[in-house]
């Protein structure tokens, strides 16, 4: 039984692995990770970290109340069937490391691989498994934010997406909707027209439904990618 942690900005995803099936999975605030009550006892915790120390802290707290050491994923050179080829491999970020792992063992074919959270990062990963490069941009609320802060007449405000806005909320909510679908439909569209798109994260369900390239939404697919690399260690 493998405690499987995505610890990100903003929340904690975590899932009980037991082989290939979730026993269990969920979400809490990073301040109560550390009396995170399980169903099951897990006898190894696997975490990838990108909310800083006070992330890895409340997972060390936790894995220290089961008896166990915290193992943490790392971006890599090659691993799990998929290559990186970032100039330093090392920078990459954990998190997009285990979605594109999660992505391969999902996704035969070329694909882009989108996680839409507090950042939303648009990687390529080639029909080899090469993970080629990719984009980070602002999440949707960040984009939001940023107008708000920036600007002396932009509210922040929940508008809703529209193809032609009509009022400042709706052209807020709309524009920045707009301009992530338009990161992605440009990083695919020199793939060709078979490569699919797995999008994950909060805010997918706001991007999803408006996406030409063909995909799929993937529920905690920086947790499968974690599950699959706990495999391999």
């Amino acid at each position: 039984m493998i405690l499987c942690i995505d610890s990100g900005n903003t929340r904690l995803k975590w899932g009980l692995r037991d082989g290939d099936a979730w026993l269990a999975t969920g979400a809490v605030t990073h301040a109560q990770a550390a009396t995170l009550a399980l169903p099951q006892s897990p006898i190894r915790i696997v975490a990838c970290n990108v909310a800083g120390a006070a992330g890895s802290a409340a997972i060390e707290a936790l894995a220290r109340r089961h008896g166990l050491a915290a193992e943490w994923v790392r971006s890599q050179a090659a691993q799990c069937g998929v290559v990186n080829r970032y100039d330093n491999p090392d920078q990459l970020g954990a998190d997009r490391w285990a979605a594109l792992v999660g992505a391969r063992a999902l996704q035969a074919g070329a694909c882009i691989v989108v996680m839409c959270g507090t950042a939303t990062t648009v990687d390529v990963l080639d029909g080899a498994g090469i993970f080629q490069g990719g984009l980070i941009l602002p999440g949707l609320d960040m984009m939001r934010a940023a107008l708000a802060d920036s600007t002396a007449d932009l509210p922040t405000a929940r508008g809703d997406y529209r193809e032609l806005p009509r009022n400042t909320f709706d052209a807020i909510a709309s524009g920045a909707i707009q301009a992530t679908l338009g990161a992605v439909e440009r990083m695919a569209a020199p793939l060709g027209p078979d490569v699919s798109c797995l999008i994950s994260g909060g805010a997918a369900a706001l991007l999803a439904p408006r996406l030409v390239t063909p995909h799929r939404v993937v529920d905690n697919l920086v947790l499968e990618g974690v599950a699959r690399i706990a495999a391999a260690l």
